[in-house]
């Protein structure tokens, strides 16, 4: 893929905490339509790396670009409307707002429109174009079913699907997903893999995977990084990483 420019591109990311270094020298390159996963033992950086690259954290050294742009100094939300969502290892939901109140609000924000607060208020009536696109992502993500159920009465499982269509809603380029198989049992998480798959495939959408579960991991992401004390270890295919001696040492006793 070294033909042309990665659509993330970030070089030489270190940040500490106090005294602690997180990241060390860490670069990221993700391409137009690639499934990159990162991957490592508990306190490897792997959340410290996703926030520097979505702009919850500022890194102390290196810098990010996005589709060629410099985004060094963009505050999330800025990120955001460049084309890069993001789900969260802890679900960030509203549990009074129903499925289908979600996916409206995120239509929303994408557009733009001063719309937003009509909505939480519900004072806004959906166009049909509005409609459409909130119920193809119902089905794409399986919802369809629970669309008028408020989120506090759905399983972990339903709450994962209703961000990652969330996300999705924001008609991204790049989504960036960490621990999206955290709390789910194992039908759940092959769902949402095989639901992660066909986004990236059958929408071109770039993603960035942080998870802990490798047998999802494998079969979601062309390409694989491992993290080890905030440094890069190994970088190629699952398998190969996973063979990978330094990889093997870093993982040895810790459950993995």
């Amino acid at each position: 893929m070294g033909d042309h420019a990665p659509l993330l591109d970030a070089r030489s990311i270190s940040i500490h905490f106090g005294g602690l270094r997180a990241l060390a020298e860490v670069s990221v390159q993700v391409y137009e339509g690639e499934s990159l996963g990162i991957v490592g033992p508990n306190g490897a950086g792997k959340t410290t790396l996703f926030n520097c690259l979505c702009g919850q954290l500022r890194p102390d050294n290196g810098s990010v670009s996005f589709a060629g742009r410099p985004i060094d100094g963009l505050p999330s939300y800025r990120r955001a409307r460049l084309g890069i969502a993001r789900t969260f290892q802890r679900i960030e939901v509203f549990p009074e707002m129903t499925v289908f109140e979600h996916l409206m609000v995120a239509e929303r924000a994408r557009r733009g429109d001063g719309r937003l607060w009509k909505d939480l208020l519900n004072l806004g009536r959906p166009r049909r174009d509005e409609l459409e696109n909130v119920e193809e992502m119902l089905s794409l993500v399986g919802l369809s079913d629970v669309a008028m159920t408020p989120v506090a009465a759905l399983s972990l499982g339903h709450c994962r699907l209703v961000e990652l269509g969330r996300a999705l809603m924001l008609q991204p380029r790049l989504l960036m997903a960490d621990e999206p198989s955290s709390g789910l049992d194992t039908r759940e998480t092959q769902v949402l893999g095989d639901l992660l798959r066909y986004v990236q495939r059958e929408r071109s959408v770039a993603m960035i995977l942080v998870e802990h579960d490798l047998d999802m991991v494998a079969r979601v992401v062309d390409r694989a990084m491992v993290l080890d004390f905030g440094e890069m270890v190994a970088e190629g295919t699952l398998r190969e990483v996973m063979a990978n001696p330094e990889v093997r040492r870093a993982y040895l006793g810790r459950g993995a």
